[in-house]
């Protein structure tokens, strides 16, 4: 299996160098001050990507190992158990993009966009432009994910019971931490580091899958720039990762660009070229309708 070598030396070192780079923009924050808080954005947004790596099977075979590694709240929003389940789930590619299937999904479905406030369809509508994606996209996945703290149990649903009573845990001891040695309140942290971060990660995803017809032509090849790249962990490239989604992080280049064409023709040609392209068209501009199903393309 491609990446099950023994020793993933880059993904170690990108463990180090996350981590790393977090605690030393933590420790500068008294003399930075509020201006920190754009580095620790980028920094926790870099984390999230190392634990998608991580739930793939990376650097370990082991999932505990690789779990442990992963369970740092730096990003606050998500228990990482969660983030594993249902990122499994949206690997399903004959499920990509279809609401209730794919709880990655972009879209809503028609009869339950029909049932929304007058409020909230604008709220869908501009969660398709890059702006709003940035700035309402988080709370539009924060607020019903953390509701169903309450309304799972209510509904005798147990199963996530478990992590959740873990992460809030291990996010307010990290909260106590960085208020007590560095300075940064809890509310600062959450909303000035957490939500933005947030938001940059769901630049990745603005348009990374759209509705087809065919699966394989749901999902993106962004040929993005070096700074992206390493950010987003090159699941920019994102076809080769459903394709080969055991691939490490630091191959997946390599293998696109020794087949390009054919990657472009499995994937009906969905190219993006960066992340300026769709901010410079989809600014203020929805890529496409959030209502599911759509009229193939």
């Amino acid at each position: 299996m491609p990446g099950s070598h023994s020793i993933e030396w880059p993904t170690w070192l990108l463990i180090a160098v996350v981590y790393a780079t977090w605690l030393l923009v933590v420790w500068s924050f008294r003399v930075l001050g509020p201006l920190s808080a754009v580095p620790l954005a980028i920094v926790a947004c870099w984390f999230m990507s190392l634990q998608h790596e991580l739930l793939h099977g990376h650097p370990t075979r082991s999932p505990v190992a690789n779990r442990l590694l992963a369970l740092a709240p730096l990003a606050v929003w998500y228990p990482y158990d969660l983030y594993r389940e249902a990122h499994f789930a949206h690997h399903r590619d004959e499920s990509l993009t279809q609401p209730g299937l794919d709880p990655e999904s972009n879209y809503i479905a028609a009869a339950d966009y029909e049932r929304l406030s007058l409020w909230l369809r604008p709220m869908w509508i501009a969660q398709r432009t890059v702006i709003g994606r940035l700035l309402l996209g988080p709370a539009m996945v924060i607020v019903p994910t953390w509701l169903d703290i309450v309304r799972k149990p209510w509904r005798g649903d147990f199963t996530q019971t478990r992590m959740w009573a873990q992460h809030p845990l291990l996010l307010a001891v990290l909260l106590w931490a960085l208020e007590r040695h560095a300075g940064i309140g809890p509310l600062q942290y959450m909303l000035a580091v957490g939500y933005p971060a947030l938001g940059l990660a769901m630049l990745r995803s603005f348009y990374e899958h759209r509705p087809a017809s065919q699966p394989a032509h749901r999902v993106v090849v962004n040929e993005a720039g070096w700074f992206w790249r390493l950010l987003y962990l090159n699941n920019n490239y994102h076809v080769v990762h459903h394709e080969m989604p055991q691939l490490p992080w630091y191959r997946i280049p390599t293998l696109y660009l020794a087949d390009r064409p054919g990657v472009l023709q499995r994937n009906g040609g969905f190219l993006i070229h960066g992340y300026a392209s769709p901010l410079r068209r989809h600014a203020f501009s929805p890529v496409d309708s959030p209502v599911h199903p759509p009229t193939y393309p």
